[in-house]
């Protein structure tokens, strides 16, 4: 469900260009990193920061009356700034391996370039949700410091207190709800620079020679709108798997939560894109949701839907993405 014309992974028809095969192993990653495959993507507008103008109060208006004048308001608005950042990882072959195959020279480096090709992916996916500028200013600000306290209005409790606990995420992306942001001047996706033959060390001082790649993904995220997103937080994974916690009726919580519900399947010529909603859980939730379906007697409204050739299970409406990126692990949110 990748907005038209600003497709996160629109590298992937540059790459297969290339013929080396490398579109092919960054197509299969969206597999894993489904947060991608949806993302809106848009280009900041302060090189490598995005600014962004967030209404904060609405202007006042009042019944009129003929010869009264009308009473002057405005709306109130805050600036939020947010950054980028980049992941990086450098593959290296020794030249003498690939004399020994050279007509598989190419395959072997696209072996070794499928592994940081996955783990930048891996990493990107689990930045999105956890990464936090306050703990680690090299990373961009991830959705769960945003919806990190019970006082937001989109933030549900699934009454969890321990450390074994996970979340549901319903994100809305478009330009004025959820974003990536990806730098002035910076392709969006992997950007891969083969550097050829360089002398290297081993651990012992001496030189060899090895073809070097290097993977570069420059990210962010942007929230022009938190109404449009929701996060069921504190889902005690323990008491979800023992059947004693209902996933549905949480969801159905966070559902009544968000602004966009009434119009996410709404996109008339000349009006503003309300944005795509899409709901994002791991395995263990995605099984137990799965399970409430499929009881006797259930009431859980889950469809196939197809969508670019994908069937993905929807719940009202909305698809359901499948991410391990989201863990059992989480803290509890106050």
């Amino acid at each position: 469900m990748a907005i038209l014309g600003n497709s996160y992974w629109d590298l992937i028809s540059v790459l297969n260009a290339g013929g080396d095969g490398i579109g092919d192993v960054v197509e299969a990653l969206t597999q894993l990193t489904p947060f991608m495959k949806d993302a809106n993507v848009i280009t900041c507008n302060k090189g490598a920061k995005h600014a962004s103008s967030i209404r904060t109060g609405l202007p006042s208006v009042s019944w009129g009356a003929l010869y009264q004048g009308i009473a002057q308001s405005k709306g109130a608005y805050t600036q939020v700034e947010d950054t980028t950042g980049f992941i990086e990882g450098m593959s290296a072959v020794d030249t003498r391996l690939l004399k020994l195959k050279p007509d598989q020279a190419a395959k072997l480096r696209l072996m070794e370039a499928g592994g940081f090709l996955e783990i930048i992916a891996q990493t990107l996916e689990s930045a999105v949700f956890y990464s936090n500028v306050n703990i680690n200013g090299k990373q961009f600000h991830g959705l769960a410091p945003r919806y990190n306290s019970l006082a937001n209005n989109n933030v549900i409790d699934g009454a969890g207190s321990g450390s074994d606990n996970t979340s549901i995420w319903f994100v809305t992306h478009g330009d004025g709800q959820t974003s990536m942001l990806t730098p002035e001047n910076i392709p969006a996706g992997v950007v891969r620079e083969d550097k050829g033959e360089q002398r290297v060390t081993d651990a012992n001082g001496d030189p060899y020679y090895v073809k070097e790649e290097i993977f570069t993904q420059h990210a962010g995220v942007t929230v022009k709108d938190w109404r449009f997103n929701a996060r069921v937080a504190n889902i005690d994974v323990s008491e979800v798997i023992a059947g004693n916690v209902g996933v549905n009726a949480l969801m159905r919580k966070a559902y009544y939560k968000l602004q966009g519900r009434r119009s996410y399947k709404m996109e008339k010529p000349g009006e503003m894109s309300p944005g795509r909603t899409v709901i994002y859980m791991n395995s263990t939730m995605m099984e137990a949701l799965d399970a409430e379906s499929t009881a006797t007697g259930s009431a859980v409204r889950l469809r196939p839907m197809e969508i670019q050739g994908e069937e993905v299970l929807t719940w009202r409406g909305m698809p359901i993405r499948e991410t391990d990126a989201l863990l059992n692990t989480e803290t509890a949110v106050a």
